[in-house]
């Protein structure tokens, strides 16, 4: 029996709409039916080569919800008809002194949802059973689907700001505005970024919770302590440090991100800090969905049929919407 599923043949080509064959789940995977799946701005990188390497030809999508359809031999803590999440991080080797040590997300035999195995723009796909998420009730299909990319990277870069009170989040797309909840829930001051003249943008943060909302091109009123970076533009980083005070830190957020121009020393210097996030870890995706049970966040998403993947992603590159795009799968 085929599946419908939207397939990358090669950078730069718009994606080919197909029926494939159901995947048979192996060893240690599950077969999921995808219900929604995110589209996410990594999606955009693969699509159009800026991500090396791709398997090709490609079934995209790593912000997969979907239910358990069948079990692979060995798989055990999931059941059939279980609503679970799919990840971009896939798999890991499990063995390497990065998996032993806490450091999953930096394993050099890692594997990607949606880039090194094919993901959720189809009706079914496959997974490896240790890398899914049972998805907390109270969170539709759709609402859920951008969680397990926005969400869950942003996640981590946002912990990464450690006890930072003052964060400035720059580009607000879907990992910010769900991130903006959850730092406002814990009482931290959010500073919002957008493209300069997006006064659309800036109240939607404002909307959020956000205390201030601005152009990229404008300084805060007050020395950041933590600038997260979710625009993958790396003019953005010289901005950041400016906006952050003596000893803070601006951390990159994407996985693709436009080379950094020469910026002088003096606004590095006074032990500010520059680091980037590599993927994530399950630990990151535990302790995320912990929070989202704690304190309720709602996503504003912007929903596609799976034929419109295409459209979804242009109008993601071009800024279209606010929030995130989310393919419905069903038929």
């Amino acid at each position: 029996m085929p599946m419908r599923a939207m397939i990358l043949d090669q950078p730069g080509v718009p994606l080919r709409s197909s029926l494939l064959e159901i995947p048979v789940a192996g060893p240690g995977q599950v077969l999921v039916r995808v219900s929604t799946c995110g589209v996410c701005r990594t999606d955009l990188h693969v699509a159009d080569g800026d991500l090396k390497q791709a398997k090709l030809p490609l079934v995209l999508g790593h912000e997969i919800v979907g239910t358990v359809a069948a079990l692979g031999p060995g798989v055990e803590d999931l059941a059939i008809g279980q609503r679970i999440g799919v990840p971009w991080l896939g798999h890991t080797c499990g063995s390497c002194a990065y998996c032993g040590s806490g450091q999953e997300n930096l394993c050099d035999s890692a594997a990607f949802t949606g880039y090194n195995l094919d993901g959720g723009y189809a009706e079914f796909t496959v997974a490896d059973a240790r890398f899914c998420f049972p998805i907390p009730e109270g969170y539709a299909d759709a609402e859920a689907a951008p969680l397990l990319c926005a969400g869950l990277i942003g996640f981590r870069s946002y912990r990464m700001a450690g006890e930072a009170r003052r964060i400035g989040i720059y580009g607000f797309g879907g990992a910010a505005h769900i991130i903006t909840q959850i730092a406002v829930n814990r009482g931290r001051e959010v500073w919002a970024f957008t493209k300069p003249g997006d006064l659309e943008g800036q109240a939607f943060a404002r909307q959020l919770g956000a205390l201030w909302a601005g152009g990229s091109d404008e300084l805060p009123t007050e020395k950041l302590d933590a600038a997260l970076i979710f625009a993958p533009v790396g003019a953005l980083v010289p901005a950041a440090l400016r906006a952050v005070r003596k000893g803070g830190t601006v951390i990159c957020a994407g996985i693709h991100m436009s080379d950094l121009p020469s910026f002088p020393y003096e606004i590095l210097w006074g032990e500010r800090a520059v680091r980037s996030v590599a993927n994530l870890t399950r630990d990151d995706g535990l302790e995320f969905f912990k929070t989202l049970q704690e304190h309720r966040i709602h996503t504003s998403v912007q929903v596609y049929p799976l034929e419109q993947a295409n459209a979804a992603l242009e109008d993601l590159r071009m800024g279209r919407f606010q929030g995130a795009a989310v393919l419905d799968c069903r038929e």
